[in-house]
């Protein structure tokens, strides 16, 4: 199994811009961050982290760009310090010193289906929607092939997660995988339709901030108060969802989304820290060897996972420092 997930470039293109990363271990007075998406009700709780940073000292600012795959570029070539993603395939391949120092959210996706199905062992030679080949679902489908022992059967590929909503509320699929917010969705609009089939745990990272390790280094102030920023508004999270509405700051880029979204965010949030999309501790080792095992299965990563070294992929200090 070798598929990579969407996130990831081609090794050519990695090492066409190792010698730009170097550039990236120079001082930097804003910490510059490259988001993998624009604002939305997700990244609510990170621009709560980026507030709580800033009345702390740190200087940043941040560009969206349009996929992970852009964002990873950027940090890479030196254009930005610090970004979204899980870049394994190219930590491992390339010359590049990029490690990650904080799990953002875990791989929580839904295999949703209609009541056809009670078990994901039923989807054994059933079609299913998936967002695009390679990518982050079809990566997600082939370890449940891996853990359940079956096969799906035809899979066709639908881009964004609303778009396969709408299609299996218009009959044309039976089964797809969602993020929280569409499986919300797709429950509340159809919920005597579809259904969510029970799913295996998964400790491992679905977004992480990783950045060159010279550029960590010679930034540790900056990076410290990031980490420890981040780590407040997770552990506040987990005891509390509605901390990050009532943190929200009106003016900035989450308070100026639609009344609508901001209405549903003790909602997601309380769903998400139930479900477990977060950990409060910033996922450290532990999420670091979920990470070797899942990206294993997933094709993005070679080797054995017992034999990985996690400190090939991960820089703790940061998170160290700011869970003591």
């Amino acid at each position: 199994m070798k598929h990579l997930l969407k996130r990831v470039m081609s090794f050519a293109s990695v090492t066409a811009l190792a010698t730009g990363l170097m550039m990236s271990a120079a001082q930097a007075e804003t910490l510059k961050i490259a988001l993998a998406e624009t604002p939305s009700d997700e990244m609510a709780a990170f621009f709560v982290a980026l507030d709580r940073a800033k009345a702390n000292g740190l200087d940043y600012e941040w560009t969206a760009f349009a996929d992970e795959e852009l964002a990873i570029q950027a940090v890479l070539s030196g254009q930005m310090n610090i970004g979204f993603g899980t870049p394994y395939a190219i930590m491992q391949r390339s010359k590049a010193p990029i490690r990650i120092v904080f799990q953002l959210s875990k791989l929580k996706f839904f295999p949703v289906t209609t009541k056809k199905y009670a078990t994901l062992k039923d989807m054994n030679g059933e079609p299913i929607m998936l967002h695009s080949r390679g990518g982050g679902t079809d990566s997600i489908a082939n370890v449940i092939e891996e853990r359940e022992g079956i096969k799906f059967g035809e899979r066709s590929y639908v881009p964004g997660s609303g778009n396969r909503v709408a299609a299996l509320l218009a009959g044309q699929g039976e089964a797809t995988i969602l993020d929280i917010s569409n499986k919300n969705k797709i429950l509340k609009e159809a919920g005597d339709r579809f259904h969510v089939l029970p799913m295996f745990d998964v400790d491992a990272s679905d977004e992480a901030l990783f950045a060159n390790l010279d550029w960590i280094k010679s930034n540790e102030e900056q990076v410290n108060i990031f980490v420890k920023a981040l780590v407040s508004v997770w552990q506040d999270m987990s005891k509390d969802p509605t901390i990050i509405s009532r943190e929200t700051n009106p003016d900035g880029p989450i308070g100026q989304l639609p009344k609508e979204v901001l209405d549903e965010l003790d909602g997601f949030y309380a769903e998400a820290v139930e479900g477990g999309l977060y950990d409060p501790n910033g996922g450290g080792r532990k999420a670091a060897k979920a990470d070797m095992d899942w990206y294993t299965r997933a094709g993005q990563l070679e080797g054995d996972p017992a034999t990985l070294n996690i400190d090939d992929f991960w820089y703790f200090a940061p998170l160290d420092a700011a869970l003591k």
